[in-house]
Order: structure tokens, then C-alpha cells, then sequence
């Protein structure tokens, strides 16, 4: 990768299929950023899809859509993922979260995000959602 960072943006409705959009963002940023080892790349991937899935399923009340952004960003020393969504807020305690038991069917994703990347954040910017996640490059 050169020194240049090498970014990405995407901005969607709320909506299942902007998963979709937010797996080509990756496939097509990947190319871009070059060699990442895959321990890193599988937990940063994971991380992204998981946040994107829950912006989805919880930030738009019900029988609203929203809208969300995503944008990826990669330098030569770590990689960061920003969402924004105009949705409702959410609380969020990384401290708190746990993985849901095996025979539970939901309840993964947070604990999974936060176990892809070095630092999940979120906070309340105005009338939207941040989540930034942020993994170092070895």
C-alpha cells in the first residue's frame, strides 16, 4: 500500500439489501489496500458486516427507513471503519457486552465486532449514530 490512504464511502437506505452494498464496499476496498493478514482482515470483515447488520435491524423504528453511511478507510498503520445512521439512539457498553449463549439465536454481533477489531466506539453525534471500528496494521 502506498502512503496515500485508500478509501471507500458508501451511503444506503436501511434496508437488508444494503448488506449486500456494504460486502462489495469491502471486497472492492481489499483490492485497494493490498496484503493484510487474515487473522486481521477475517476480524476487521466481521467486525464491519456485524455493525452494518445491526444498524439494519435495530436503528429505524418500526415501519420507518433510514438511511446509513459507511466509510473505509485504510492507512499504513491501521484500518477504520465510520458508520453514521439517523436512527435512534443506542446505549452501548463495550464492558457489558457478552456473547449470547450457544442456544440463542441472536446476540452475536456486538460481541463478535468487538472481538474482530482493536477499538469499537459509539457515540451520539446530534440526530445520529457513530460507530467507528479500528484495527492496527502489523
Amino acid at each position: 500500500m502506498t502512503e496515500q490512504p485508500v478509501v471507500r464511502r458508501l451511503s444506503a437506505p436501511v434496508a437488508v439489501a444494503s448488506l449486500d452494498a456494504v460486502g462489495d464496499l469491502l471486497a472492492e476496498w481489499w483490492e485497494a489496500v493490498g496484503d493484510i493478514p487474515p487473522r486481521i482482515r477475517f476480524g476487521f470483515e466481521t467486525a464491519v458486516i456485524e455493525i452494518a447488520g445491526n444498524i439494519v435491524e435495530h436503528s429505524a423504528p418500526e415501519g420507518e427507513r433510514g438511511e446509513f453511511t459507511v466509510e473505509l478507510r485504510a492507512s499504513p498503520d491501521r484500518l477504520r471503519a465510520t458508520f453514521g445512521d439517523d436512527g435512534r439512539p443506542t446505549s452501548f457498553d463495550p464492558d457489558a457486552v457478552r456473547m449470547a449463549p450457544i442456544n440463542e439465536e441472536a446476540g452475536r454481533g456486538l460481541a463478535l465486532a468487538i472481538a474482530g477489531v482493536d477499538h469499537v466506539d459509539y457515540r451520539r453525534d446530534g440526530a445520529r449514530n457513530v460507530w467507528e471500528l479500528e484495527s492496527e496494521r502489523p
